[in-house]
């Protein structure tokens, strides 16, 4: 039998840009001056011009990320960064870290800390203000959680609970309680005027790595380690009936890091987005979770952290590429594109 051939023709006059057609406009990530020199584990938003970020270089830096410079870098830590918090309306930031202490810093002062908190045994991976900004909450692993007086750095409370290995805190605004996720699968709400545990979650399949509150108090959004797949969602509760389970969100391929309420935009559909050690930021519809737009950044590793700045800015903090400014645009189809590295 003879043998089957195929030809290929070569069809060039596919490939040619017609006379009279515009190209499409190729969109330019602009690249900044990097605000740190290793990986980042943590970016919070402190104005709406202003980030504040940390990470392996020990370094708690404030950024002005709409004019691409960095504003103030603040050095006293002797292990890296894990969490950040600020009080709002204010120039205060706390920086936790694996060398077990706490710092407050003031953008407005020199570039010695405030205070410092001392007295957890293991690194702290928690760290939340207080409504009025007299009390400061923090969690370790060392099983504890601890308050304390801001002006004095004095430790007011201190709990422990066996396993409790804390990864991420929130204080509810408004209010005197205090939500904590946990290695043990476990998400606890705590009382600051009793320091005891008043509810707890129905544990999850996986460790529970971050959590946020929505503006309105109204729910909680946690999310899940995995690999594979497996596990790898955030979970949205009703706060009003604690442990009740409104949605999940699933899609990440591997631990989702970070995750956080999108700020409303009326008009538009409430919003969640979150972030993954699978290099992907992915935007959920809320109420339906389904998944509205994946934006890939390539080689940047895990994407650890998210601050969202206002309704159509969002911060991401990644391991190997620093910094990203995201666009997020909520119109009809919401989309998600990088505008900036830092």
């Amino acid at each position: 039998m003879g043998k089957l051939q195929s030809k290929f023709r070569r069809r060039s006059d596919l490939y040619k840009v017609k006379e009279g057609a515009e190209l499409a406009p190729v969109h330019q990530v602009v690249q900044y001056e990097p605000a740190h020199t290793d990986a980042i584990n943590c970016v919070v938003s402190l104005t709406s011009d202003l980030c504040v970020s940390g990470g392996h270089d020990q370094a708690v830096v404030v950024y002005d990320w709409r004019a691409g410079k960095r504003c103030k870098s603040f050095l006293g830590h002797s292990r890296e960064i894990t969490k950040l918090c600020c009080f709002k309306g204010s120039s205060l930031i706390f920086s936790a870290s694996r060398d077990k202490t706490v710092l407050m810093w003031d953008l407005g002062r020199d570039t010695e800390p405030v205070q410092e908190f001392c007295g957890h045994e293991l690194v702290v991976n928690g760290v939340a203000v207080g409504p009025d900004g007299s009390k400061l909450c923090t969690g370790s692993r060392d099983n504890s959680m601890r308050l304390w007086d801001i002006e004095s750095g004095e430790c007011l409370q201190k709990n422990t609970i066996s396993r409790n290995l804390v990864t991420h805190l929130c204080w509810v605004p408004g209010s005197t309680s205090i939500v904590q996720t946990s290695e043990d699968k476990t998400i606890r709400v705590w009382d600051s005027r009793t320091w005891q545990v008043t509810n707890t979650f129905p544990a999850k399949q996986y460790i529970q790595t971050h959590c946020d509150i929505s503006s309105n108090c109204y729910h909680l959004l946690s999310s899940s380690n995995g690999f594979g797949g497996q596990g790898s969602e955030a979970t949205l509760w009703d706060l009003r009936q604690p442990g009740c389970k409104v949605a999940e969100y699933r899609g990440h391929l591997q631990t989702t890091a970070c995750c956080v309420f999108v700020p409303p935009r009326p008009g538009c559909p409430a919003l969640v987005a979150s972030s993954s050690y699978d290099s992907s930021v992915k935007i959920w519809d809320q109420n339906t979770a389904a998944c509205v737009y994946t934006l890939t950044l390539d080689g940047s590793g895990p994407l650890v952290s998210l601050a969202p700045c206002d309704s159509s800015s969002l911060l991401c903090a990644s391991f190997n590429t620093g910094l990203h400014q995201l666009h997020l645009d909520q119109g009809a189809v919401p989309s998600l594109t990088e505008v900036a590295r830092f």
